[in-house]
């Protein structure tokens, strides 16, 4: 999954520059969802769970010990690797039994995709230990894409990762990390098919994720999906109601999850290569410091855009993504959520800015309006400023995809301030520090 991105809340194009933001009429906040939006098969399923529970039965648990045990089983595995993983997962799912919510499909997704983790993360330690070969793979300056979420991270990672020479972790490698990919059956790998019929359950489970989300098993995954195999990622936190979690992740050094990270790069690199890696994550952003700790030579494109249109365009897509697993939303402290944490997140992009001194170098500066004038002059731009050569073979590529993706291709995605009890005077007043520090237009 993603956290808080998406291609400015769809696809975007430059030839119509003015038809990108979604608008919507205030709501008051509810509580209980209601409406076509849930699929009547998601529902019934959900009536029958509470049935089965009323007559004495009990919901699937979500205890580590099961899980554990679940994983072992499928797999014929038992060696986790390092064992700092199972304190966050303990309380990632305490939180989850405390205070998500969950309604039955939830919790059977919920289930579902933890052990879907775990089982990975015990074949990821096995191949690594067939292939000792893994651990000497060099990641070699990767490019890390962040900054505020819904300010075009999606776009320009996919755009980026059009050109044959670069390398970015695809959705079907990360949910299925394990034989490690072959540049000889790269395109053929059956887990593609595999996973592209996973991915249609979002429509089940989240009908209108894809009008807020571009995503697709052959197009590139963020990195919050990579550390999720460790437990320390923020998107549990973007997924599910899970307050005591998060709190415990940001009082947590987050450097662990990074040498994590860099494990499963180098796993994903060992027989198919590329001559660097794209990735992406707005959540790079809350924690730079580590980031640089693990990969001293990376390069960081840090996008930006009008707060108001992120505050927006991030509390919908939380919903979209939080409404698959609960009927019980509080919109209005869904909305201080999103804002106090990209509030934080604007404070840490320009104390970020401030601290590097001799690695200023390392950054470039995008911004979302300059995107959509012309994705490919900014393309442009980054691989000069790394001093990159961009190929009439990428060109073509990035000017192939740009065409095939326009905006608005799965739908448009309406969104506003005052359904999640935010006011735009307020919020522009609360953001102007960062407004100002990097001179971001506004689109309010």
């Amino acid at each position: 999954m993603s956290e808080h991105d998406s291609i400015s809340s769809e696809p975007l194009t430059p030839r119509h520059p003015n038809r990108w933001y979604g608008k919507s009429d205030n709501h008051e906040p509810d509580i209980r969802l209601k409406g076509p939006r849930r699929l009547k098969l998601v529902g019934l399923i959900n009536e029958l769970g509470r049935l089965f529970l009323r007559n004495g039965h009990s919901w699937p648990q979500l205890d580590d010990t099961t899980l554990l045990n679940q994983a072992c089983k499928r797999t014929g595995l038992d060696d986790f690797g390092d064992a700092s993983f199972r304190q966050p997962l303990r309380i990632l799912l305490d939180s989850l039994e405390t205070e998500a919510e969950l309604h039955f499909v939830g919790r059977i997704c919920v289930q579902s995709e933890l052990l879907r983790l775990l089982s990975n993360r015990l074949q990821l330690v096995a191949d690594r230990q067939r292939h000792p070969e893994i651990a000497a793979e060099v990641i070699r300056r990767p490019l890390f894409i962040t900054g505020l979420p819904r300010s075009g991270t999606t776009l320009l990672h996919a755009l980026l990762a059009q050109d044959p020479v670069s390398r970015a972790p695809l959705v079907w490698e990360v949910m299925a990390p394990s034989p490690p990919p072959q540049r000889i059956s790269y395109d053929s790998d059956r887990r593609i098919a595999r996973t592209a019929n996973e991915l249609r359950w979002l429509k089940v489970i989240m009908p209108d994720f894809k009008t807020v989300h571009l995503i697709d098993a052959r197009l590139p995954q963020e990195c919050i999906a990579i550390t999720s195999l460790d437990f320390r990622s923020y998107v549990f936190e973007s997924m599910y109601q899970v307050y005591s979690y998060r709190k415990w992740h940001d009082e947590q050094d987050k450097r662990p999850a990074y040498e994590f990270h860099r494990q499963v790069l180098q796993h994903l690199q060992w027989r198919c290569p590329g001559a660097h890696w794209v990735l992406k994550a707005p959540s790079h952003l809350l924690a730079l410091e580590s980031l640089l700790q693990v990969y001293p030579d990376a390069g960081i494109i840090m996008t930006h855009r009008d707060p108001l249109k992120v505050l927006s365009s991030c509390a919908s897509f939380t919903e979209v993504l939080r409404e698959g697993f609960t009927d019980r939303l509080d919109k209005e402290a869904l909305g201080l959520e999103i804002r106090q944490r990209w509030e934080e997140g604007a404070h840490l992009a320009i104390e970020s800015r401030r601290r590097v001194g001799s690695l200023a170098e390392r950054f470039v500066d995008v911004r979302y309006q300059d995107m959509v004038r012309d994705p490919m002059a900014v393309v442009q731009r980054i691989y000069r400023h790394y001093n990159m050569e961009l190929t009439d073979a990428a060109q073509i590529s990035m000017d192939r995809f740009l065409t095939a993706n326009p905006q608005n291709k799965n739908g448009k995605h309406w969104y506003s301030l005052g359904k999640f009890g935010l006011q735009p005077e307020e919020e522009r007043q609360r953001f102007r520090f960062y407004t100002d520090y990097f001179g971001i237009e506004s689109e309010w």
